[in-house]
């Protein structure tokens, strides 16, 4: 009898170990680490400094519709792709290409995902279910031909940013500033460069076949577009934080948070320097550039993340002085 109950509990811990490392295969599946990027939908409530908890909330739920719907593309991502990932070096990890997650079980998933964040999204307001609808038709034209595109491939990131920004706008019913709708325009347009001159520099380093857009970029042309781009990003952010006067932030004391951008895209730049890439390949050959890819950048340097904190802080102090009639 003891051995028999011995064996069900075996059984039992087994059953539940198998279904914790399965659960675990399919959040991996969804690339949780790519959700920072979804943290734009509350941009909208902070720079109105509209902080509430029902802004908070509505925020929150552009946020888990846009976690599903941007995994769903992950997924077919990932199944499309499946045979190409295996035979890649560090791609042959993900769980589709491992075998960890059938390809049967990722197209259902990729289905619940998209088909919930498009229902929840028009059920809630029009506006949002039209921000995703937009993202999703977007994800579509850039898997499909705009990710081939030269200087169309990095538009296209940059639009999926300021769709996320409206969305967060959509939920709450915030009117936004066209200062912060160009600002964050060109922030991701930053982030979409820095990133394929990351992606360059490591083909160039490793020898490897570049992706086919990349064929048609240089450093040198990454480069004049990274300055044209940085100034653009620095005047708008400027230009919206000197505040009413110029139909931006409700308070100029805003300016306070410039020298936090101002460092935060400098530091980025350090770490896609040609140079800094390829130091950080050679003590790294198994992860490439950083600033290849920016989630990671956001969530493990040190000086990025403090950069971002301080922002936030000081951004949370200004909005309390003003909420006490302390500052204009």
């Amino acid at each position: 009898m003891d051995s028999r109950r011995t064996s069900v509990v075996e059984k039992s811990v087994t059953a539940i170990v198998t279904s914790s490392k399965k659960s675990g295969y399919y959040l991996a599946a969804m690339r949780p680490r790519q959700w920072t990027k979804n943290l734009v939908v509350f941009a909208a409530p902070l720079f109105a400094f509209s902080i509430s908890l029902q802004f908070l909330l509505s925020s929150l739920l552009a946020f888990v519709l846009f976690c599903c719907a941007s995994s769903s593309f992950y997924l077919i991502n990932d199944i499309v792709d499946v045979e190409s990932d295996r035979q890649h070096p560090v791609k042959c990890k993900r769980p589709i290409a491992a075998g960890l997650v059938s390809v049967r079980v990722a197209t259902v998933m990729a289905f619940v995902l998209l088909s919930s964040a498009l229902t929840f999204g028009w059920l809630r307001s029009p506006q949002l279910g039209a921000a995703i609808t937009g993202y999703a038709l977007l994800q579509v034209a850039y898997n499909l031909r705009l990710k081939r595109m030269v200087i169309l491939d990095v538009g296209a990131i940059a639009t999926g940013f300021v769709l996320r920004a409206y969305a967060g706008a959509a939920a709450t019913g915030i009117v936004l500033s066209s200062w912060f709708l160009i600002c964050t325009a060109m922030l991701a347009l930053f982030l979409g460069i820095e990133k394929r001159k990351a992606e360059l520099r490591l083909a160039q380093i490793k020898g490897n076949k570049p992706r086919a857009v990349l064929r048609y970029y240089s450093l040198p042309l990454l480069a004049r577009m990274e300055n044209v781009v940085t100034t653009c990003t620095v005047v708008t952010y400027a230009l919206w934080s000197a505040g009413p006067y110029l139909h931006g932030a409700p308070t100029s004391w805003m300016l306070l948070t410039l020298p936090f951008v101002l460092y935060g895209i400098f530091r980025y730049q350090l770490l896609s320097d040609p140079q800094e890439i390829a130091n950080y390949a050679d003590d790294h050959p198994e992860q490439g550039g950083r600033s290849e890819r920016p989630e990671e950048v956001l969530l493990k340097d040190l000086p990025i993340l403090a950069t971002v904190v301080g922002w936030i802080i000081t951004c949370f102090l200004i909005l309390l002085l003003k909420h006490h009639g302390m500052i204009e």
